[in-house]
């Protein structure tokens, strides 16, 4: 489970100095003339953002010099991993943004390829889910929608994003730390946040999970309720307790990260091992995760793959639960 102790090793990769930072000439000069980075979605969404960061963030430290982005979107990753895998392979200077919608994804979709092939660099960032209803619901917080869900899941339609996603998945963890079975849930996928608020404001299902940026203006507006988040602690300007906070032994955060292509050598790896690390220590990339409430959670190289090696199985485990794995 992501706890307290990841969070702790991501900000101390922040905030600790074993090392003196790269001067900007240093990182100039370790720099990438042409950096390609490969979105394995369409753009607009959470990877193709956090690309597109990466990209303005690396211009102005000088760290990159060119920075190419490549959209491949399909089954939330499943569609274009491959493509990196094999394209890509032993090139110094390629980057896939990915997180943990793609590890669920290529086990739903049953994909002959594991992100665990691509070269772990960083996990740069989080974002915590959120659990909403409709204003007219009558749950008023988490313990009275955990009530319902214990009674008889299958009357209790949440919606989500597509199918075996962090949403599926957060569903899934709350059913299980209930004593509810997974696979008794009902989930409705939707293709993205906007039909779901659509179906939570049409009153045509119970409840939503999405990252907290799609509802956050219904929320503001008083259409939507949000009755608990999946942080391990509560968010500052979040008038919303965790679900921890109301007995629901559960916390999770959608990661995102980026990864080199199989093959690379130690020289190519500890280059952009630099870059990225140069770049999450810098004031604009700390500016630029506080503007789109991204959580810093950052994980480097051999951390980083430490990581996966438990979060891989953790989510795989959940959605052969949830009857996808």
């Amino acid at each position: 489970m992501f706890n307290r102790r990841d969070l702790l090793l991501g900000t101390a990769a922040l905030t600790a100095s074993p090392r003196p930072r790269l001067t900007t000439d240093r990182a100039q000069a370790l720099g990438i003339d042409l950096l390609k980075i490969f979105v394995p979605a369409a753009p607009g969404g959470g990877w193709d953002q956090t690309a597109r960061t990466i990209e303005q963030v690396l211009r102005a430290t000088g760290a990159a010099r060119g920075v190419q982005i490549t959209n491949v979107g399909g089954a939330g990753g499943a569609v274009g991993l491959p493509q990196f895998l094999n394209q890509g392979r032993g090139q110094g200077n390629a980057l896939m943004v990915a997180g943990m919608v793609m590890v669920g994804a290529l086990i739903a979709n049953k994909s002959p390829v594991r992100l665990a092939t691509a070269t772990p660099i960083a996990r740069l960032t989080g974002e915590f889910q959120a659990l909403v209803v409709p204003a007219p619901s009558p749950f008023k917080n988490a313990k009275d929608f955990a009530d319902a869900l214990k009674a008889d899941p299958t009357k209790v339609p949440v919606a989500g994003g597509s199918a075996g996603g962090s949403d599926h998945i957060l569903l899934g963890m709350i059913a299980r730390a209930l004593g509810v079975p997974p696979t008794k849930v009902s989930y409705v996928a939707f293709p993205g946040g906007g039909p779901a608020t659509a179906a939570l404001l049409g009153n045509q299902v119970a409840a939503g999970i999405s990252g907290y940026g799609e509802f956050a203006e219904q929320i503001k507006a008083g259409k939507l309720r949000l009755i608990a988040i999946s942080a391990d602690k509560r968010q500052d300007g979040i008038d919303a307790p965790t679900l921890k906070e109301q007995g629901i032994d559960v916390e999770l955060f959608n990661w995102r990260g980026v990864f080199a292509p199989p093959g690379v050598n130690a020289a190519q790896r500890q280059a952009m091992l630099t870059m990225i690390e140069t770049m999450a220590a810098s004031p604009q990339w700390a500016e630029a995760c506080k503007a789109r409430d991204w959580t810093r959670i950052t994980l480097l190289g051999d951390q980083y793959k430490a990581f996966l090696d438990t979060e891989s199985p953790r989510i795989e485990g959940i959605l052969k639960e949830l009857g996808l794995g």
